[in-house]
């Protein structure tokens, strides 16, 4: 009985957290409340995502997750920007390329190496993941790469035109990528080798099941969003006391806005449902860039706020090698512990240089 009414009150008593904090200056028991109720609104995200997901059927059901978070992820950006001034010009960039990093390392070499170590061998299409990689490359090469080899500004930055048509092919390629993952070629996207899988042919929720889910899907992403906000002065000062880089805040943060689909990911490639795995991930990443950019795009050029989005030396030499190793990974369709290894050494590096730059 309480395993069911968990999902269904972690939400509420989430908001009901972070309501508390509105206005005040947190205490140590209400930081602790805060990190409680923000682990509980992650596990309630993760299960009415997959309650919805269930419902709409795939592929078009691992875009509920993904999309729901970018959404939150870019008012956050855009209220951090308003409140920021100059001091927030690089916080759509760091938000962007951590997103990138983490799922592309971190929790594709997660659900590779859980899902080798319990199946030994896993496949999906390449045909659906070639094309998202090559998507996320472009996006990638365009917003974070190019920017810092443009000479009309300083290095880092665009000018307001060119920053016009960053944001509009951003976009315009995000929606190709989602016409083609949804309608033209949904077949690319569909999960293979889970023909033995209960969740699959578990008789699908009911209208009334699914409506609450995806509003409490809602309130637990705004509680996610919310709570880590809250949390963030405490990790920025845990950081400042280690002398640790800035850029260890965004890191961190990332990683906290990412565990819902971290979770959800892992947990299909656990199920042997790796095309479900990666359509989460890859989609989350072209979201992340397709979303945020045209919309920081759009508020830099209306309000003249500063932007600085190319990424440095290091940052591009890490890049280069994610989607390096991705491409190799991609191609073939099948995987094996050994691939998420790679991917995880890889994120083990960019966590260190991050920490050690």
């Amino acid at each position: 009985m309480l395993m069911r009414l968990a999902p269904l009150a972690s939400p509420v008593l989430a908001m009901a957290v972070l309501a508390l904090t509105w206005g005040t200056v947190p205490s140590t028991g209400l930081l602790v409340a805060c990190g409680v109720g923000l682990m509980a609104a992650v596990l309630a995200s993760v299960h009415h995502a997959e309650v919805v997901a269930h419902k709409v059927g795939e592929p078009l059901g691992t875009l509920v997750l993904a999309l729901a978070v970018t959404v939150i992820e870019v008012a956050l950006i855009v209220t951090l920007m308003l409140a920021g001034g100059d001091k927030a010009a690089y916080v759509a960039r760091d938000t962007v390329y951590a997103a990138i990093m983490v799922i592309g390392t971190g929790v594709v070499g997660l659900c590779l190496l859980v899902g080798g170590w319990r199946h030994r061998e896993q496949t999906f299409r390449a045909e659906g993941a070639n094309a998202g990689w090559a998507a996320l490359m472009a996006l990638a090469g365009l917003t974070l790469v190019l920017p810092t080899y443009t000479t009309t500004t300083p290095g880092g930055t665009y000018s307001n035109s060119q920053l016009a048509f960053a944001g509009l092919a951003s976009l315009a390629l995000w929606l190709a990528y989602v016409f083609v993952q949804t309608v033209r070629h949904r077949d690319y996207f569909l999960p293979v080798g889970a023909a033995h899988d209960d969740e699959v042919h578990a008789q699908p929720p009911s209208g009334m099941q699914t409506a609450v889910s995806v509003g409490l899907l809602v309130v637990a992403l705004v509680a996610v969003i919310g709570l880590a906000k809250v949390l963030s002065p405490t990790i920025e000062a845990v950081v400042d006391a280690a002398r640790a880089p800035k850029a260890v805040i965004g890191v961190v943060i990332a990683l906290l806005v990412l565990l819902p689909e971290t979770l959800a990911a892992i947990r299909a490639a656990h199920a042997n449902r790796l095309q479900t795995s990666l359509n989460l991930a890859i989609g989350s990443a072209m979201a992340s860039i397709g979303l945020s950019i045209p919309v920081v795009a759009a508020l830099s050029v209306w309000l003249g706020l500063p932007l600085h989005l190319g990424i440095d030396g290091k940052d591009l030499v890490l890049l280069v090698l994610t989607f390096g190793v991705g491409t190799l990974t991609m191609t073939h369709g099948r995987t094996t512990i050994m691939q998420g290894a790679v991917h995880l050494v890889v994120f083990a590096a960019y966590l260190f240089l991050t920490l050690v730059p």
